[in-house]
């Protein structure tokens, strides 16, 4: 099947240093990805590069069977989804949550386009699946951190993306918090017409078991990519984060890292 992100020896170096170096990773329909890394791996440099944020060095990127550099990468925004801490800071505070949903229609913050009514009914639908639909009024202030990160995924999803890339989507929230937030992502990826899944994290404990696939990054490169079955072993992911570990698998699927007992 044609792939909905094809990237071919991709290469990001600002000066000296080779940020990301020689990176191939393909994602096709019906694939949900996690991405792992210590700080300092390169996840959000290739994050960047894949959004047309920063411009890669060397190499090809394919996103919806376009190409980087030969089509208005503007356009293809409107297309994939995205999900990160770094739009918090950009919604004004008095914003109600019916209008950052709305936002994301026009790949915007700060709401300015004219909206329709069926804008409004449509953000509305996408609150109600992220069971947020009695906060549509509510001020971007007064929403907690899990609040806010449901309403990104409404916003996202007002695209109706074919890829969602959530970029670590858990950080800021306490325990509770996050395990709702991971079994509404455990929904969302096991709905049918669900976008790929892209999720960027550092933990294992947030591989949900809906996730089919792994990439592994350590100082730039892919220490492997593939199937979660094949990538999530040991000595792969000491290797990733420079320690010896040891993973376990729970009962209904999820992993647990701790450092290996000498």
């Amino acid at each position: 099947m044609p792939a909905l992100l094809d990237v071919s020896s991709l290469c990001v170096t600002r000066g000296r240093t080779a940020i990301l170096a020689d990176v191939s990773w393909r994602v096709a329909p019906r694939e949900h990805w996690v991405i792992l890394g210590a700080n300092g791996s390169g996840k959000t440099t290739l994050l960047k590069t894949l959004t047309g944020y920063l411009p890669p060095t060397s190499g090809e990127i394919m996103v919806l069977g376009q190409r980087y550099g030969a089509s208005d990468w503007r356009d293809l925004r409107l297309k994939v989804g995205v999900v990160t801490s770094a739009f918090i800071a950009a919604i004004p505070p008095a914003e109600v949550a019916l209008d950052t949903v709305v936002s994301g229609k026009f790949a915007q913050l700060d709401l300015w386009h004219r909206v329709s009514r069926e804008d409004r009914a449509q953000a509305r639908r996408w609150l109600r699946f992220v069971g947020l639909e009695a906060l549509a009024e509510r001020e971007w202030a007064f929403l907690s951190q899990g609040e806010r990160q449901r309403v990104l995924i409404a916003r996202a999803l007002m695209l109706r993306p074919r890829l969602l890339i959530l970029d670590e989507p858990c950080s800021g929230l306490d325990p509770v918090a996050r395990e709702h937030f991971l079994q509404f992502i455990e929904r969302l990826a096991r709905r049918r017409g669900a976008p790929a899944l892209v999720l960027v994290t550092h933990h294992v404990e947030e591989i949900m078991p809906a996730f089919t696939h792994a990439l592994l990054l350590r100082q730039g490169r892919i220490i492997a990519a593939g199937p979660r079955r094949t990538v999530l072993k040991p000595a792969l992911l000491s290797t990733t984060f420079g320690a010896a570990l040891t993973l376990s698998r729970r009962p209904d699927g999820r992993y647990a890292l701790q450092f290996a007992r000498a």
